[in-house]
Order: C-alpha cells, then structure tokens, then sequence
C-alpha cells in the first residue's frame, strides 16, 4: 500500500532572520515550501534584527534547533556575522533578495542601499494613496465641508469643469482631494473662507464647451428637454460669475477647456508644489 505525502512528510527548521517585518521572508518561505509535497517547516521568525544583541538571541536558537536560515539583513556587519556563524555550526543561510538586487543593480548601474526594510516604503506610498482616496470620496460635490481644511486641495468650479476625476486623479498620486460645486443662487460653503492649509484652484471652461459636455451628459442619461443647464446664455452667465468669484478670492485658476483629465492635474500638482516650497522657504 502506498504511502500518503503526509506520512512521508519531512520536518525541518526553518529560520527567518530579518531586519524589517519579516513579511518578505515570510512569502519566500511559504511559495518556496509549497513546491515540496513532503517539505513540513517548522517556522523561526526573527523580526527586526537590527543590532549585535538582536542577532546574538537569534543566532542561540538557530544553534539549538539546526535547519535552513533564510534572511533579508541589509547591514554589512550583521550580514557577514550571521553567514559566518552559520557556516562554523554547518547550517546553510540564504540572502533570499541578493539574486534580484545582482540583476537589478546591474541593470540600473547603481549600488544597492542597505536600507532595512525598503520595500515598505512602497507600502506606506499605498496606504497614503487609499487614504487620499477614501477622504476624496468624502469630499466630492461639496460634502462633509467641515473637513475641508484636511484636505490638500480643494477644487472649485460650475458643473462640468471635471472637478470629481480630476480629484480622484489626484488622490490617486497620494493628494487628498476635494471639490466644490459653483450654483448659481446657492451660496458656497462659509468653511470654504476659513482654508488655511489646502490650496483652493478654481477650474473655468469656455461657455461652448460646457454645453457640449452637458448636451451629452443629459442624453446618456435620456433627458432631451432644453433647459438652462445647457442654455448659452445662462451657462456664460455662470462662467462669469465663476471668474469673478475666483478674483475676488485671489485663488489660482485654471482652464480645462482643452486639457485633458490628466493635464489638469499635473497643472494642480505643479501649483501645489510650488505653494508647498514658498513655505518652505
């Protein structure tokens, strides 16, 4: 009768030793053993090993249960200590990113960091951006206006100026984002006045292409009556309107009637940084 992988199954010690959270090694461990039917680790994880002391407490339980040491120590010292101690006690030990690092080094002709835990960097870049992305939803179409000076920009124009994409644009490169609706006869929100922190930008398009937008905007939605949202004269009276209300309040404006989505926000961004260094200075 033939033997089941499971009881033919090979326990070993498996250390992770590394300088951040170990969630790395941890990966490269589980895909790496999910290819040996018969492979059973029993996982040591050192987390955030740092310094002499930390690698010494680690380097006594590796000596007490032998087995494979896989690791991700990007400091020089620690580096050689651990190798060297694995190989007099005869315990093999793996730099599990040297491969990668070797090809990409030699790719981009540069010398690798050493920095610990690098690759969370682009984690905390994500978790800024669904940060950004979550406050601008709050905030799109003049809602949850007492919060607005949590924002970094506040974006404000007549219907149609692409005020919301090009927020959730924004959000998308990690830059909190909201936006203001101009209507005509409805006063805007007193908070608005109040801003110190984020960059107000008003967006302004030509009466004509506002009302093509609009034209097609009603019938995707299948609405064919004629009404002042798509009427000329009304639609350059809140033109009008919208470019004295942005003198007035001395915000920096620009026109969207032949940029794209992607262009407007570079233009936001480019003003944003340009703010952010003045204060700097």
């Amino acid at each position: 009768m033939a033997q089941s992988p499971q009881s033919l199954a090979i326990y070993f010690h498996l250390h992770l030793v590394s300088d951040s959270t170990g969630e790395t090694l941890n990966a490269v461990g589980k895909a790496a053993c999910a290819q040996f039917e018969t492979g059973r680790p029993i996982e040591h994880v050192y987390p955030l090993v740092r310094n002499r002391k930390q690698l010494d407490r680690a380097l006594l339980e590796i000596e007490a249960a032998p087995g494979l040491v896989l690791h991700t120590i990007m400091n020089n010292e620690l580096r050689t200590a651990l190798e060297t101690r694995c190989r007099e006690i005869g315990q093999p030990s793996v730099a599990v990113l040297d491969p990668v690092m070797g090809v990409l080094g030699g790719y981009l002709g540069a010398e690798v960091s050493h920095r610990p835990g690098g690759q969370h960097d682009l984690d905390a870049r994500y978790f800024a951006r669904i940060d950004a992305l979550n406050y601008t939803m709050a905030h799109d179409d003049g809602q949850s206006a007492a919060t607005l000076d949590m924002a970094d920009v506040v974006l404000v124009g007549v219907s149609r100026t692409s005020k919301t994409p090009t927020c959730i644009y924004l959000a998308n490169r990690g830059v909190k984002a909201a936006n203001i609706p101009i209507v005509l006869g409805i006063g805007l929100p007193p908070e608005l006045d109040e801003l110190r922190r984020p960059l107000v930008v008003g967006l302004i398009a030509s009466p004509e292409r506002l009302i093509q937008i609009r034209r097609n905007r009603l019938l995707s939605l299948n609405e064919e009556t004629e009404t002042e949202y798509i009427d000329l004269d009304s639609v350059r009276a809140e033109v009008a309107f919208a470019r004295r209300l942005f003198a007035e309040k001395g915000w920096a404006v620009i026109d969207v009637t032949r940029r794209s989505i992607e262009e407007t926000a570079a233009a936001v961004l480019a003003l944003h940084s340009r703010v952010r260094q003045q204060l700097v200075e």
